[in-house]
């Protein structure tokens, strides 16, 4: 996996107002925590980092203050709903050959078998315990061919050595919808709304 370097710098102020005043610099608040170290609060490149998260689970290498260097994953990203800018960033501090739990976007491809059959997504990301290093950017699964009512399990999904599951086996990744089956579970549904409601008259 690729490694992102970003020059940040120590944050001192806090509050709403001093979040903003950083945003409008094009540089956004956040903090770094973990192994049981006290959070850092940091100010970082607003388009840089922006660049950065488009890798899920980046490993991201912080030159703090010009005097420090550190490793880290993205743990949580906060995005302004309607205009999509980042607002904050958590990140977790990670060092080489450790072992963290992250959830790794499951890819499809592949076309399903005849008969307009639909792909549910039961787990868009499956969570693995992987190097801080050498997180998969992402898991491809072949659905070729697949019938209703086929299911892709966690188990099934190939990962690259060191990448263990961090989830039951069986859990299911994918599965196969007879799309006519679940128009009749809506029918269903309704029909059965409506005798509740004849019955509460």
């Amino acid at each position: 996996m690729s490694e992102v370097k970003l020059s940040v710098e120590t944050r001192k102020e806090f509050g709403k107002g001093a979040a903003r005043r950083i945003r409008r610099d094009n540089k956004v608040p956040g903090v770094l925590y973990g192994h049981g170290s006290e959070p850092l609060h940091l100010t970082f490149p607003g388009h840089d980092l922006l660049l950065a998260l488009r890798t899920p689970n980046v490993l991201i290498s912080l030159d703090i203050d010009g005097k420090t260097n550190e490793l880290a994953i993205p743990k949580s990203v906060q995005r302004d709903p309607l205009k999509g800018f980042l607002e904050h960033v958590d990140l977790l501090l990670v060092k080489r050959g450790e072992k963290v739990t992250v959830e790794v976007p499951v890819v499809a491809e592949g076309e399903l078998a005849p008969g307009g059959n639909l792909l549910e997504h039961v787990l868009n990301a499956l969570p693995v315990e992987a190097e801080a290093t050498h997180i998969p950017e992402s898991f491809t699964v072949s659905v070729e061919g697949l019938e209703a009512g086929a299911s892709v399990h966690a188990k099934d999904v190939k990962l690259p050595n060191g990448v263990t599951l961090a989830v039951e086996e069986d859990a299911v990744v994918l599965q196969v919808l007879a799309a006519q089956a679940e128009e009749a579970a809506e029918g269903e549904a309704a029909e059965g709304e409506g005798e509740e409601a004849s019955a509460e008259a």
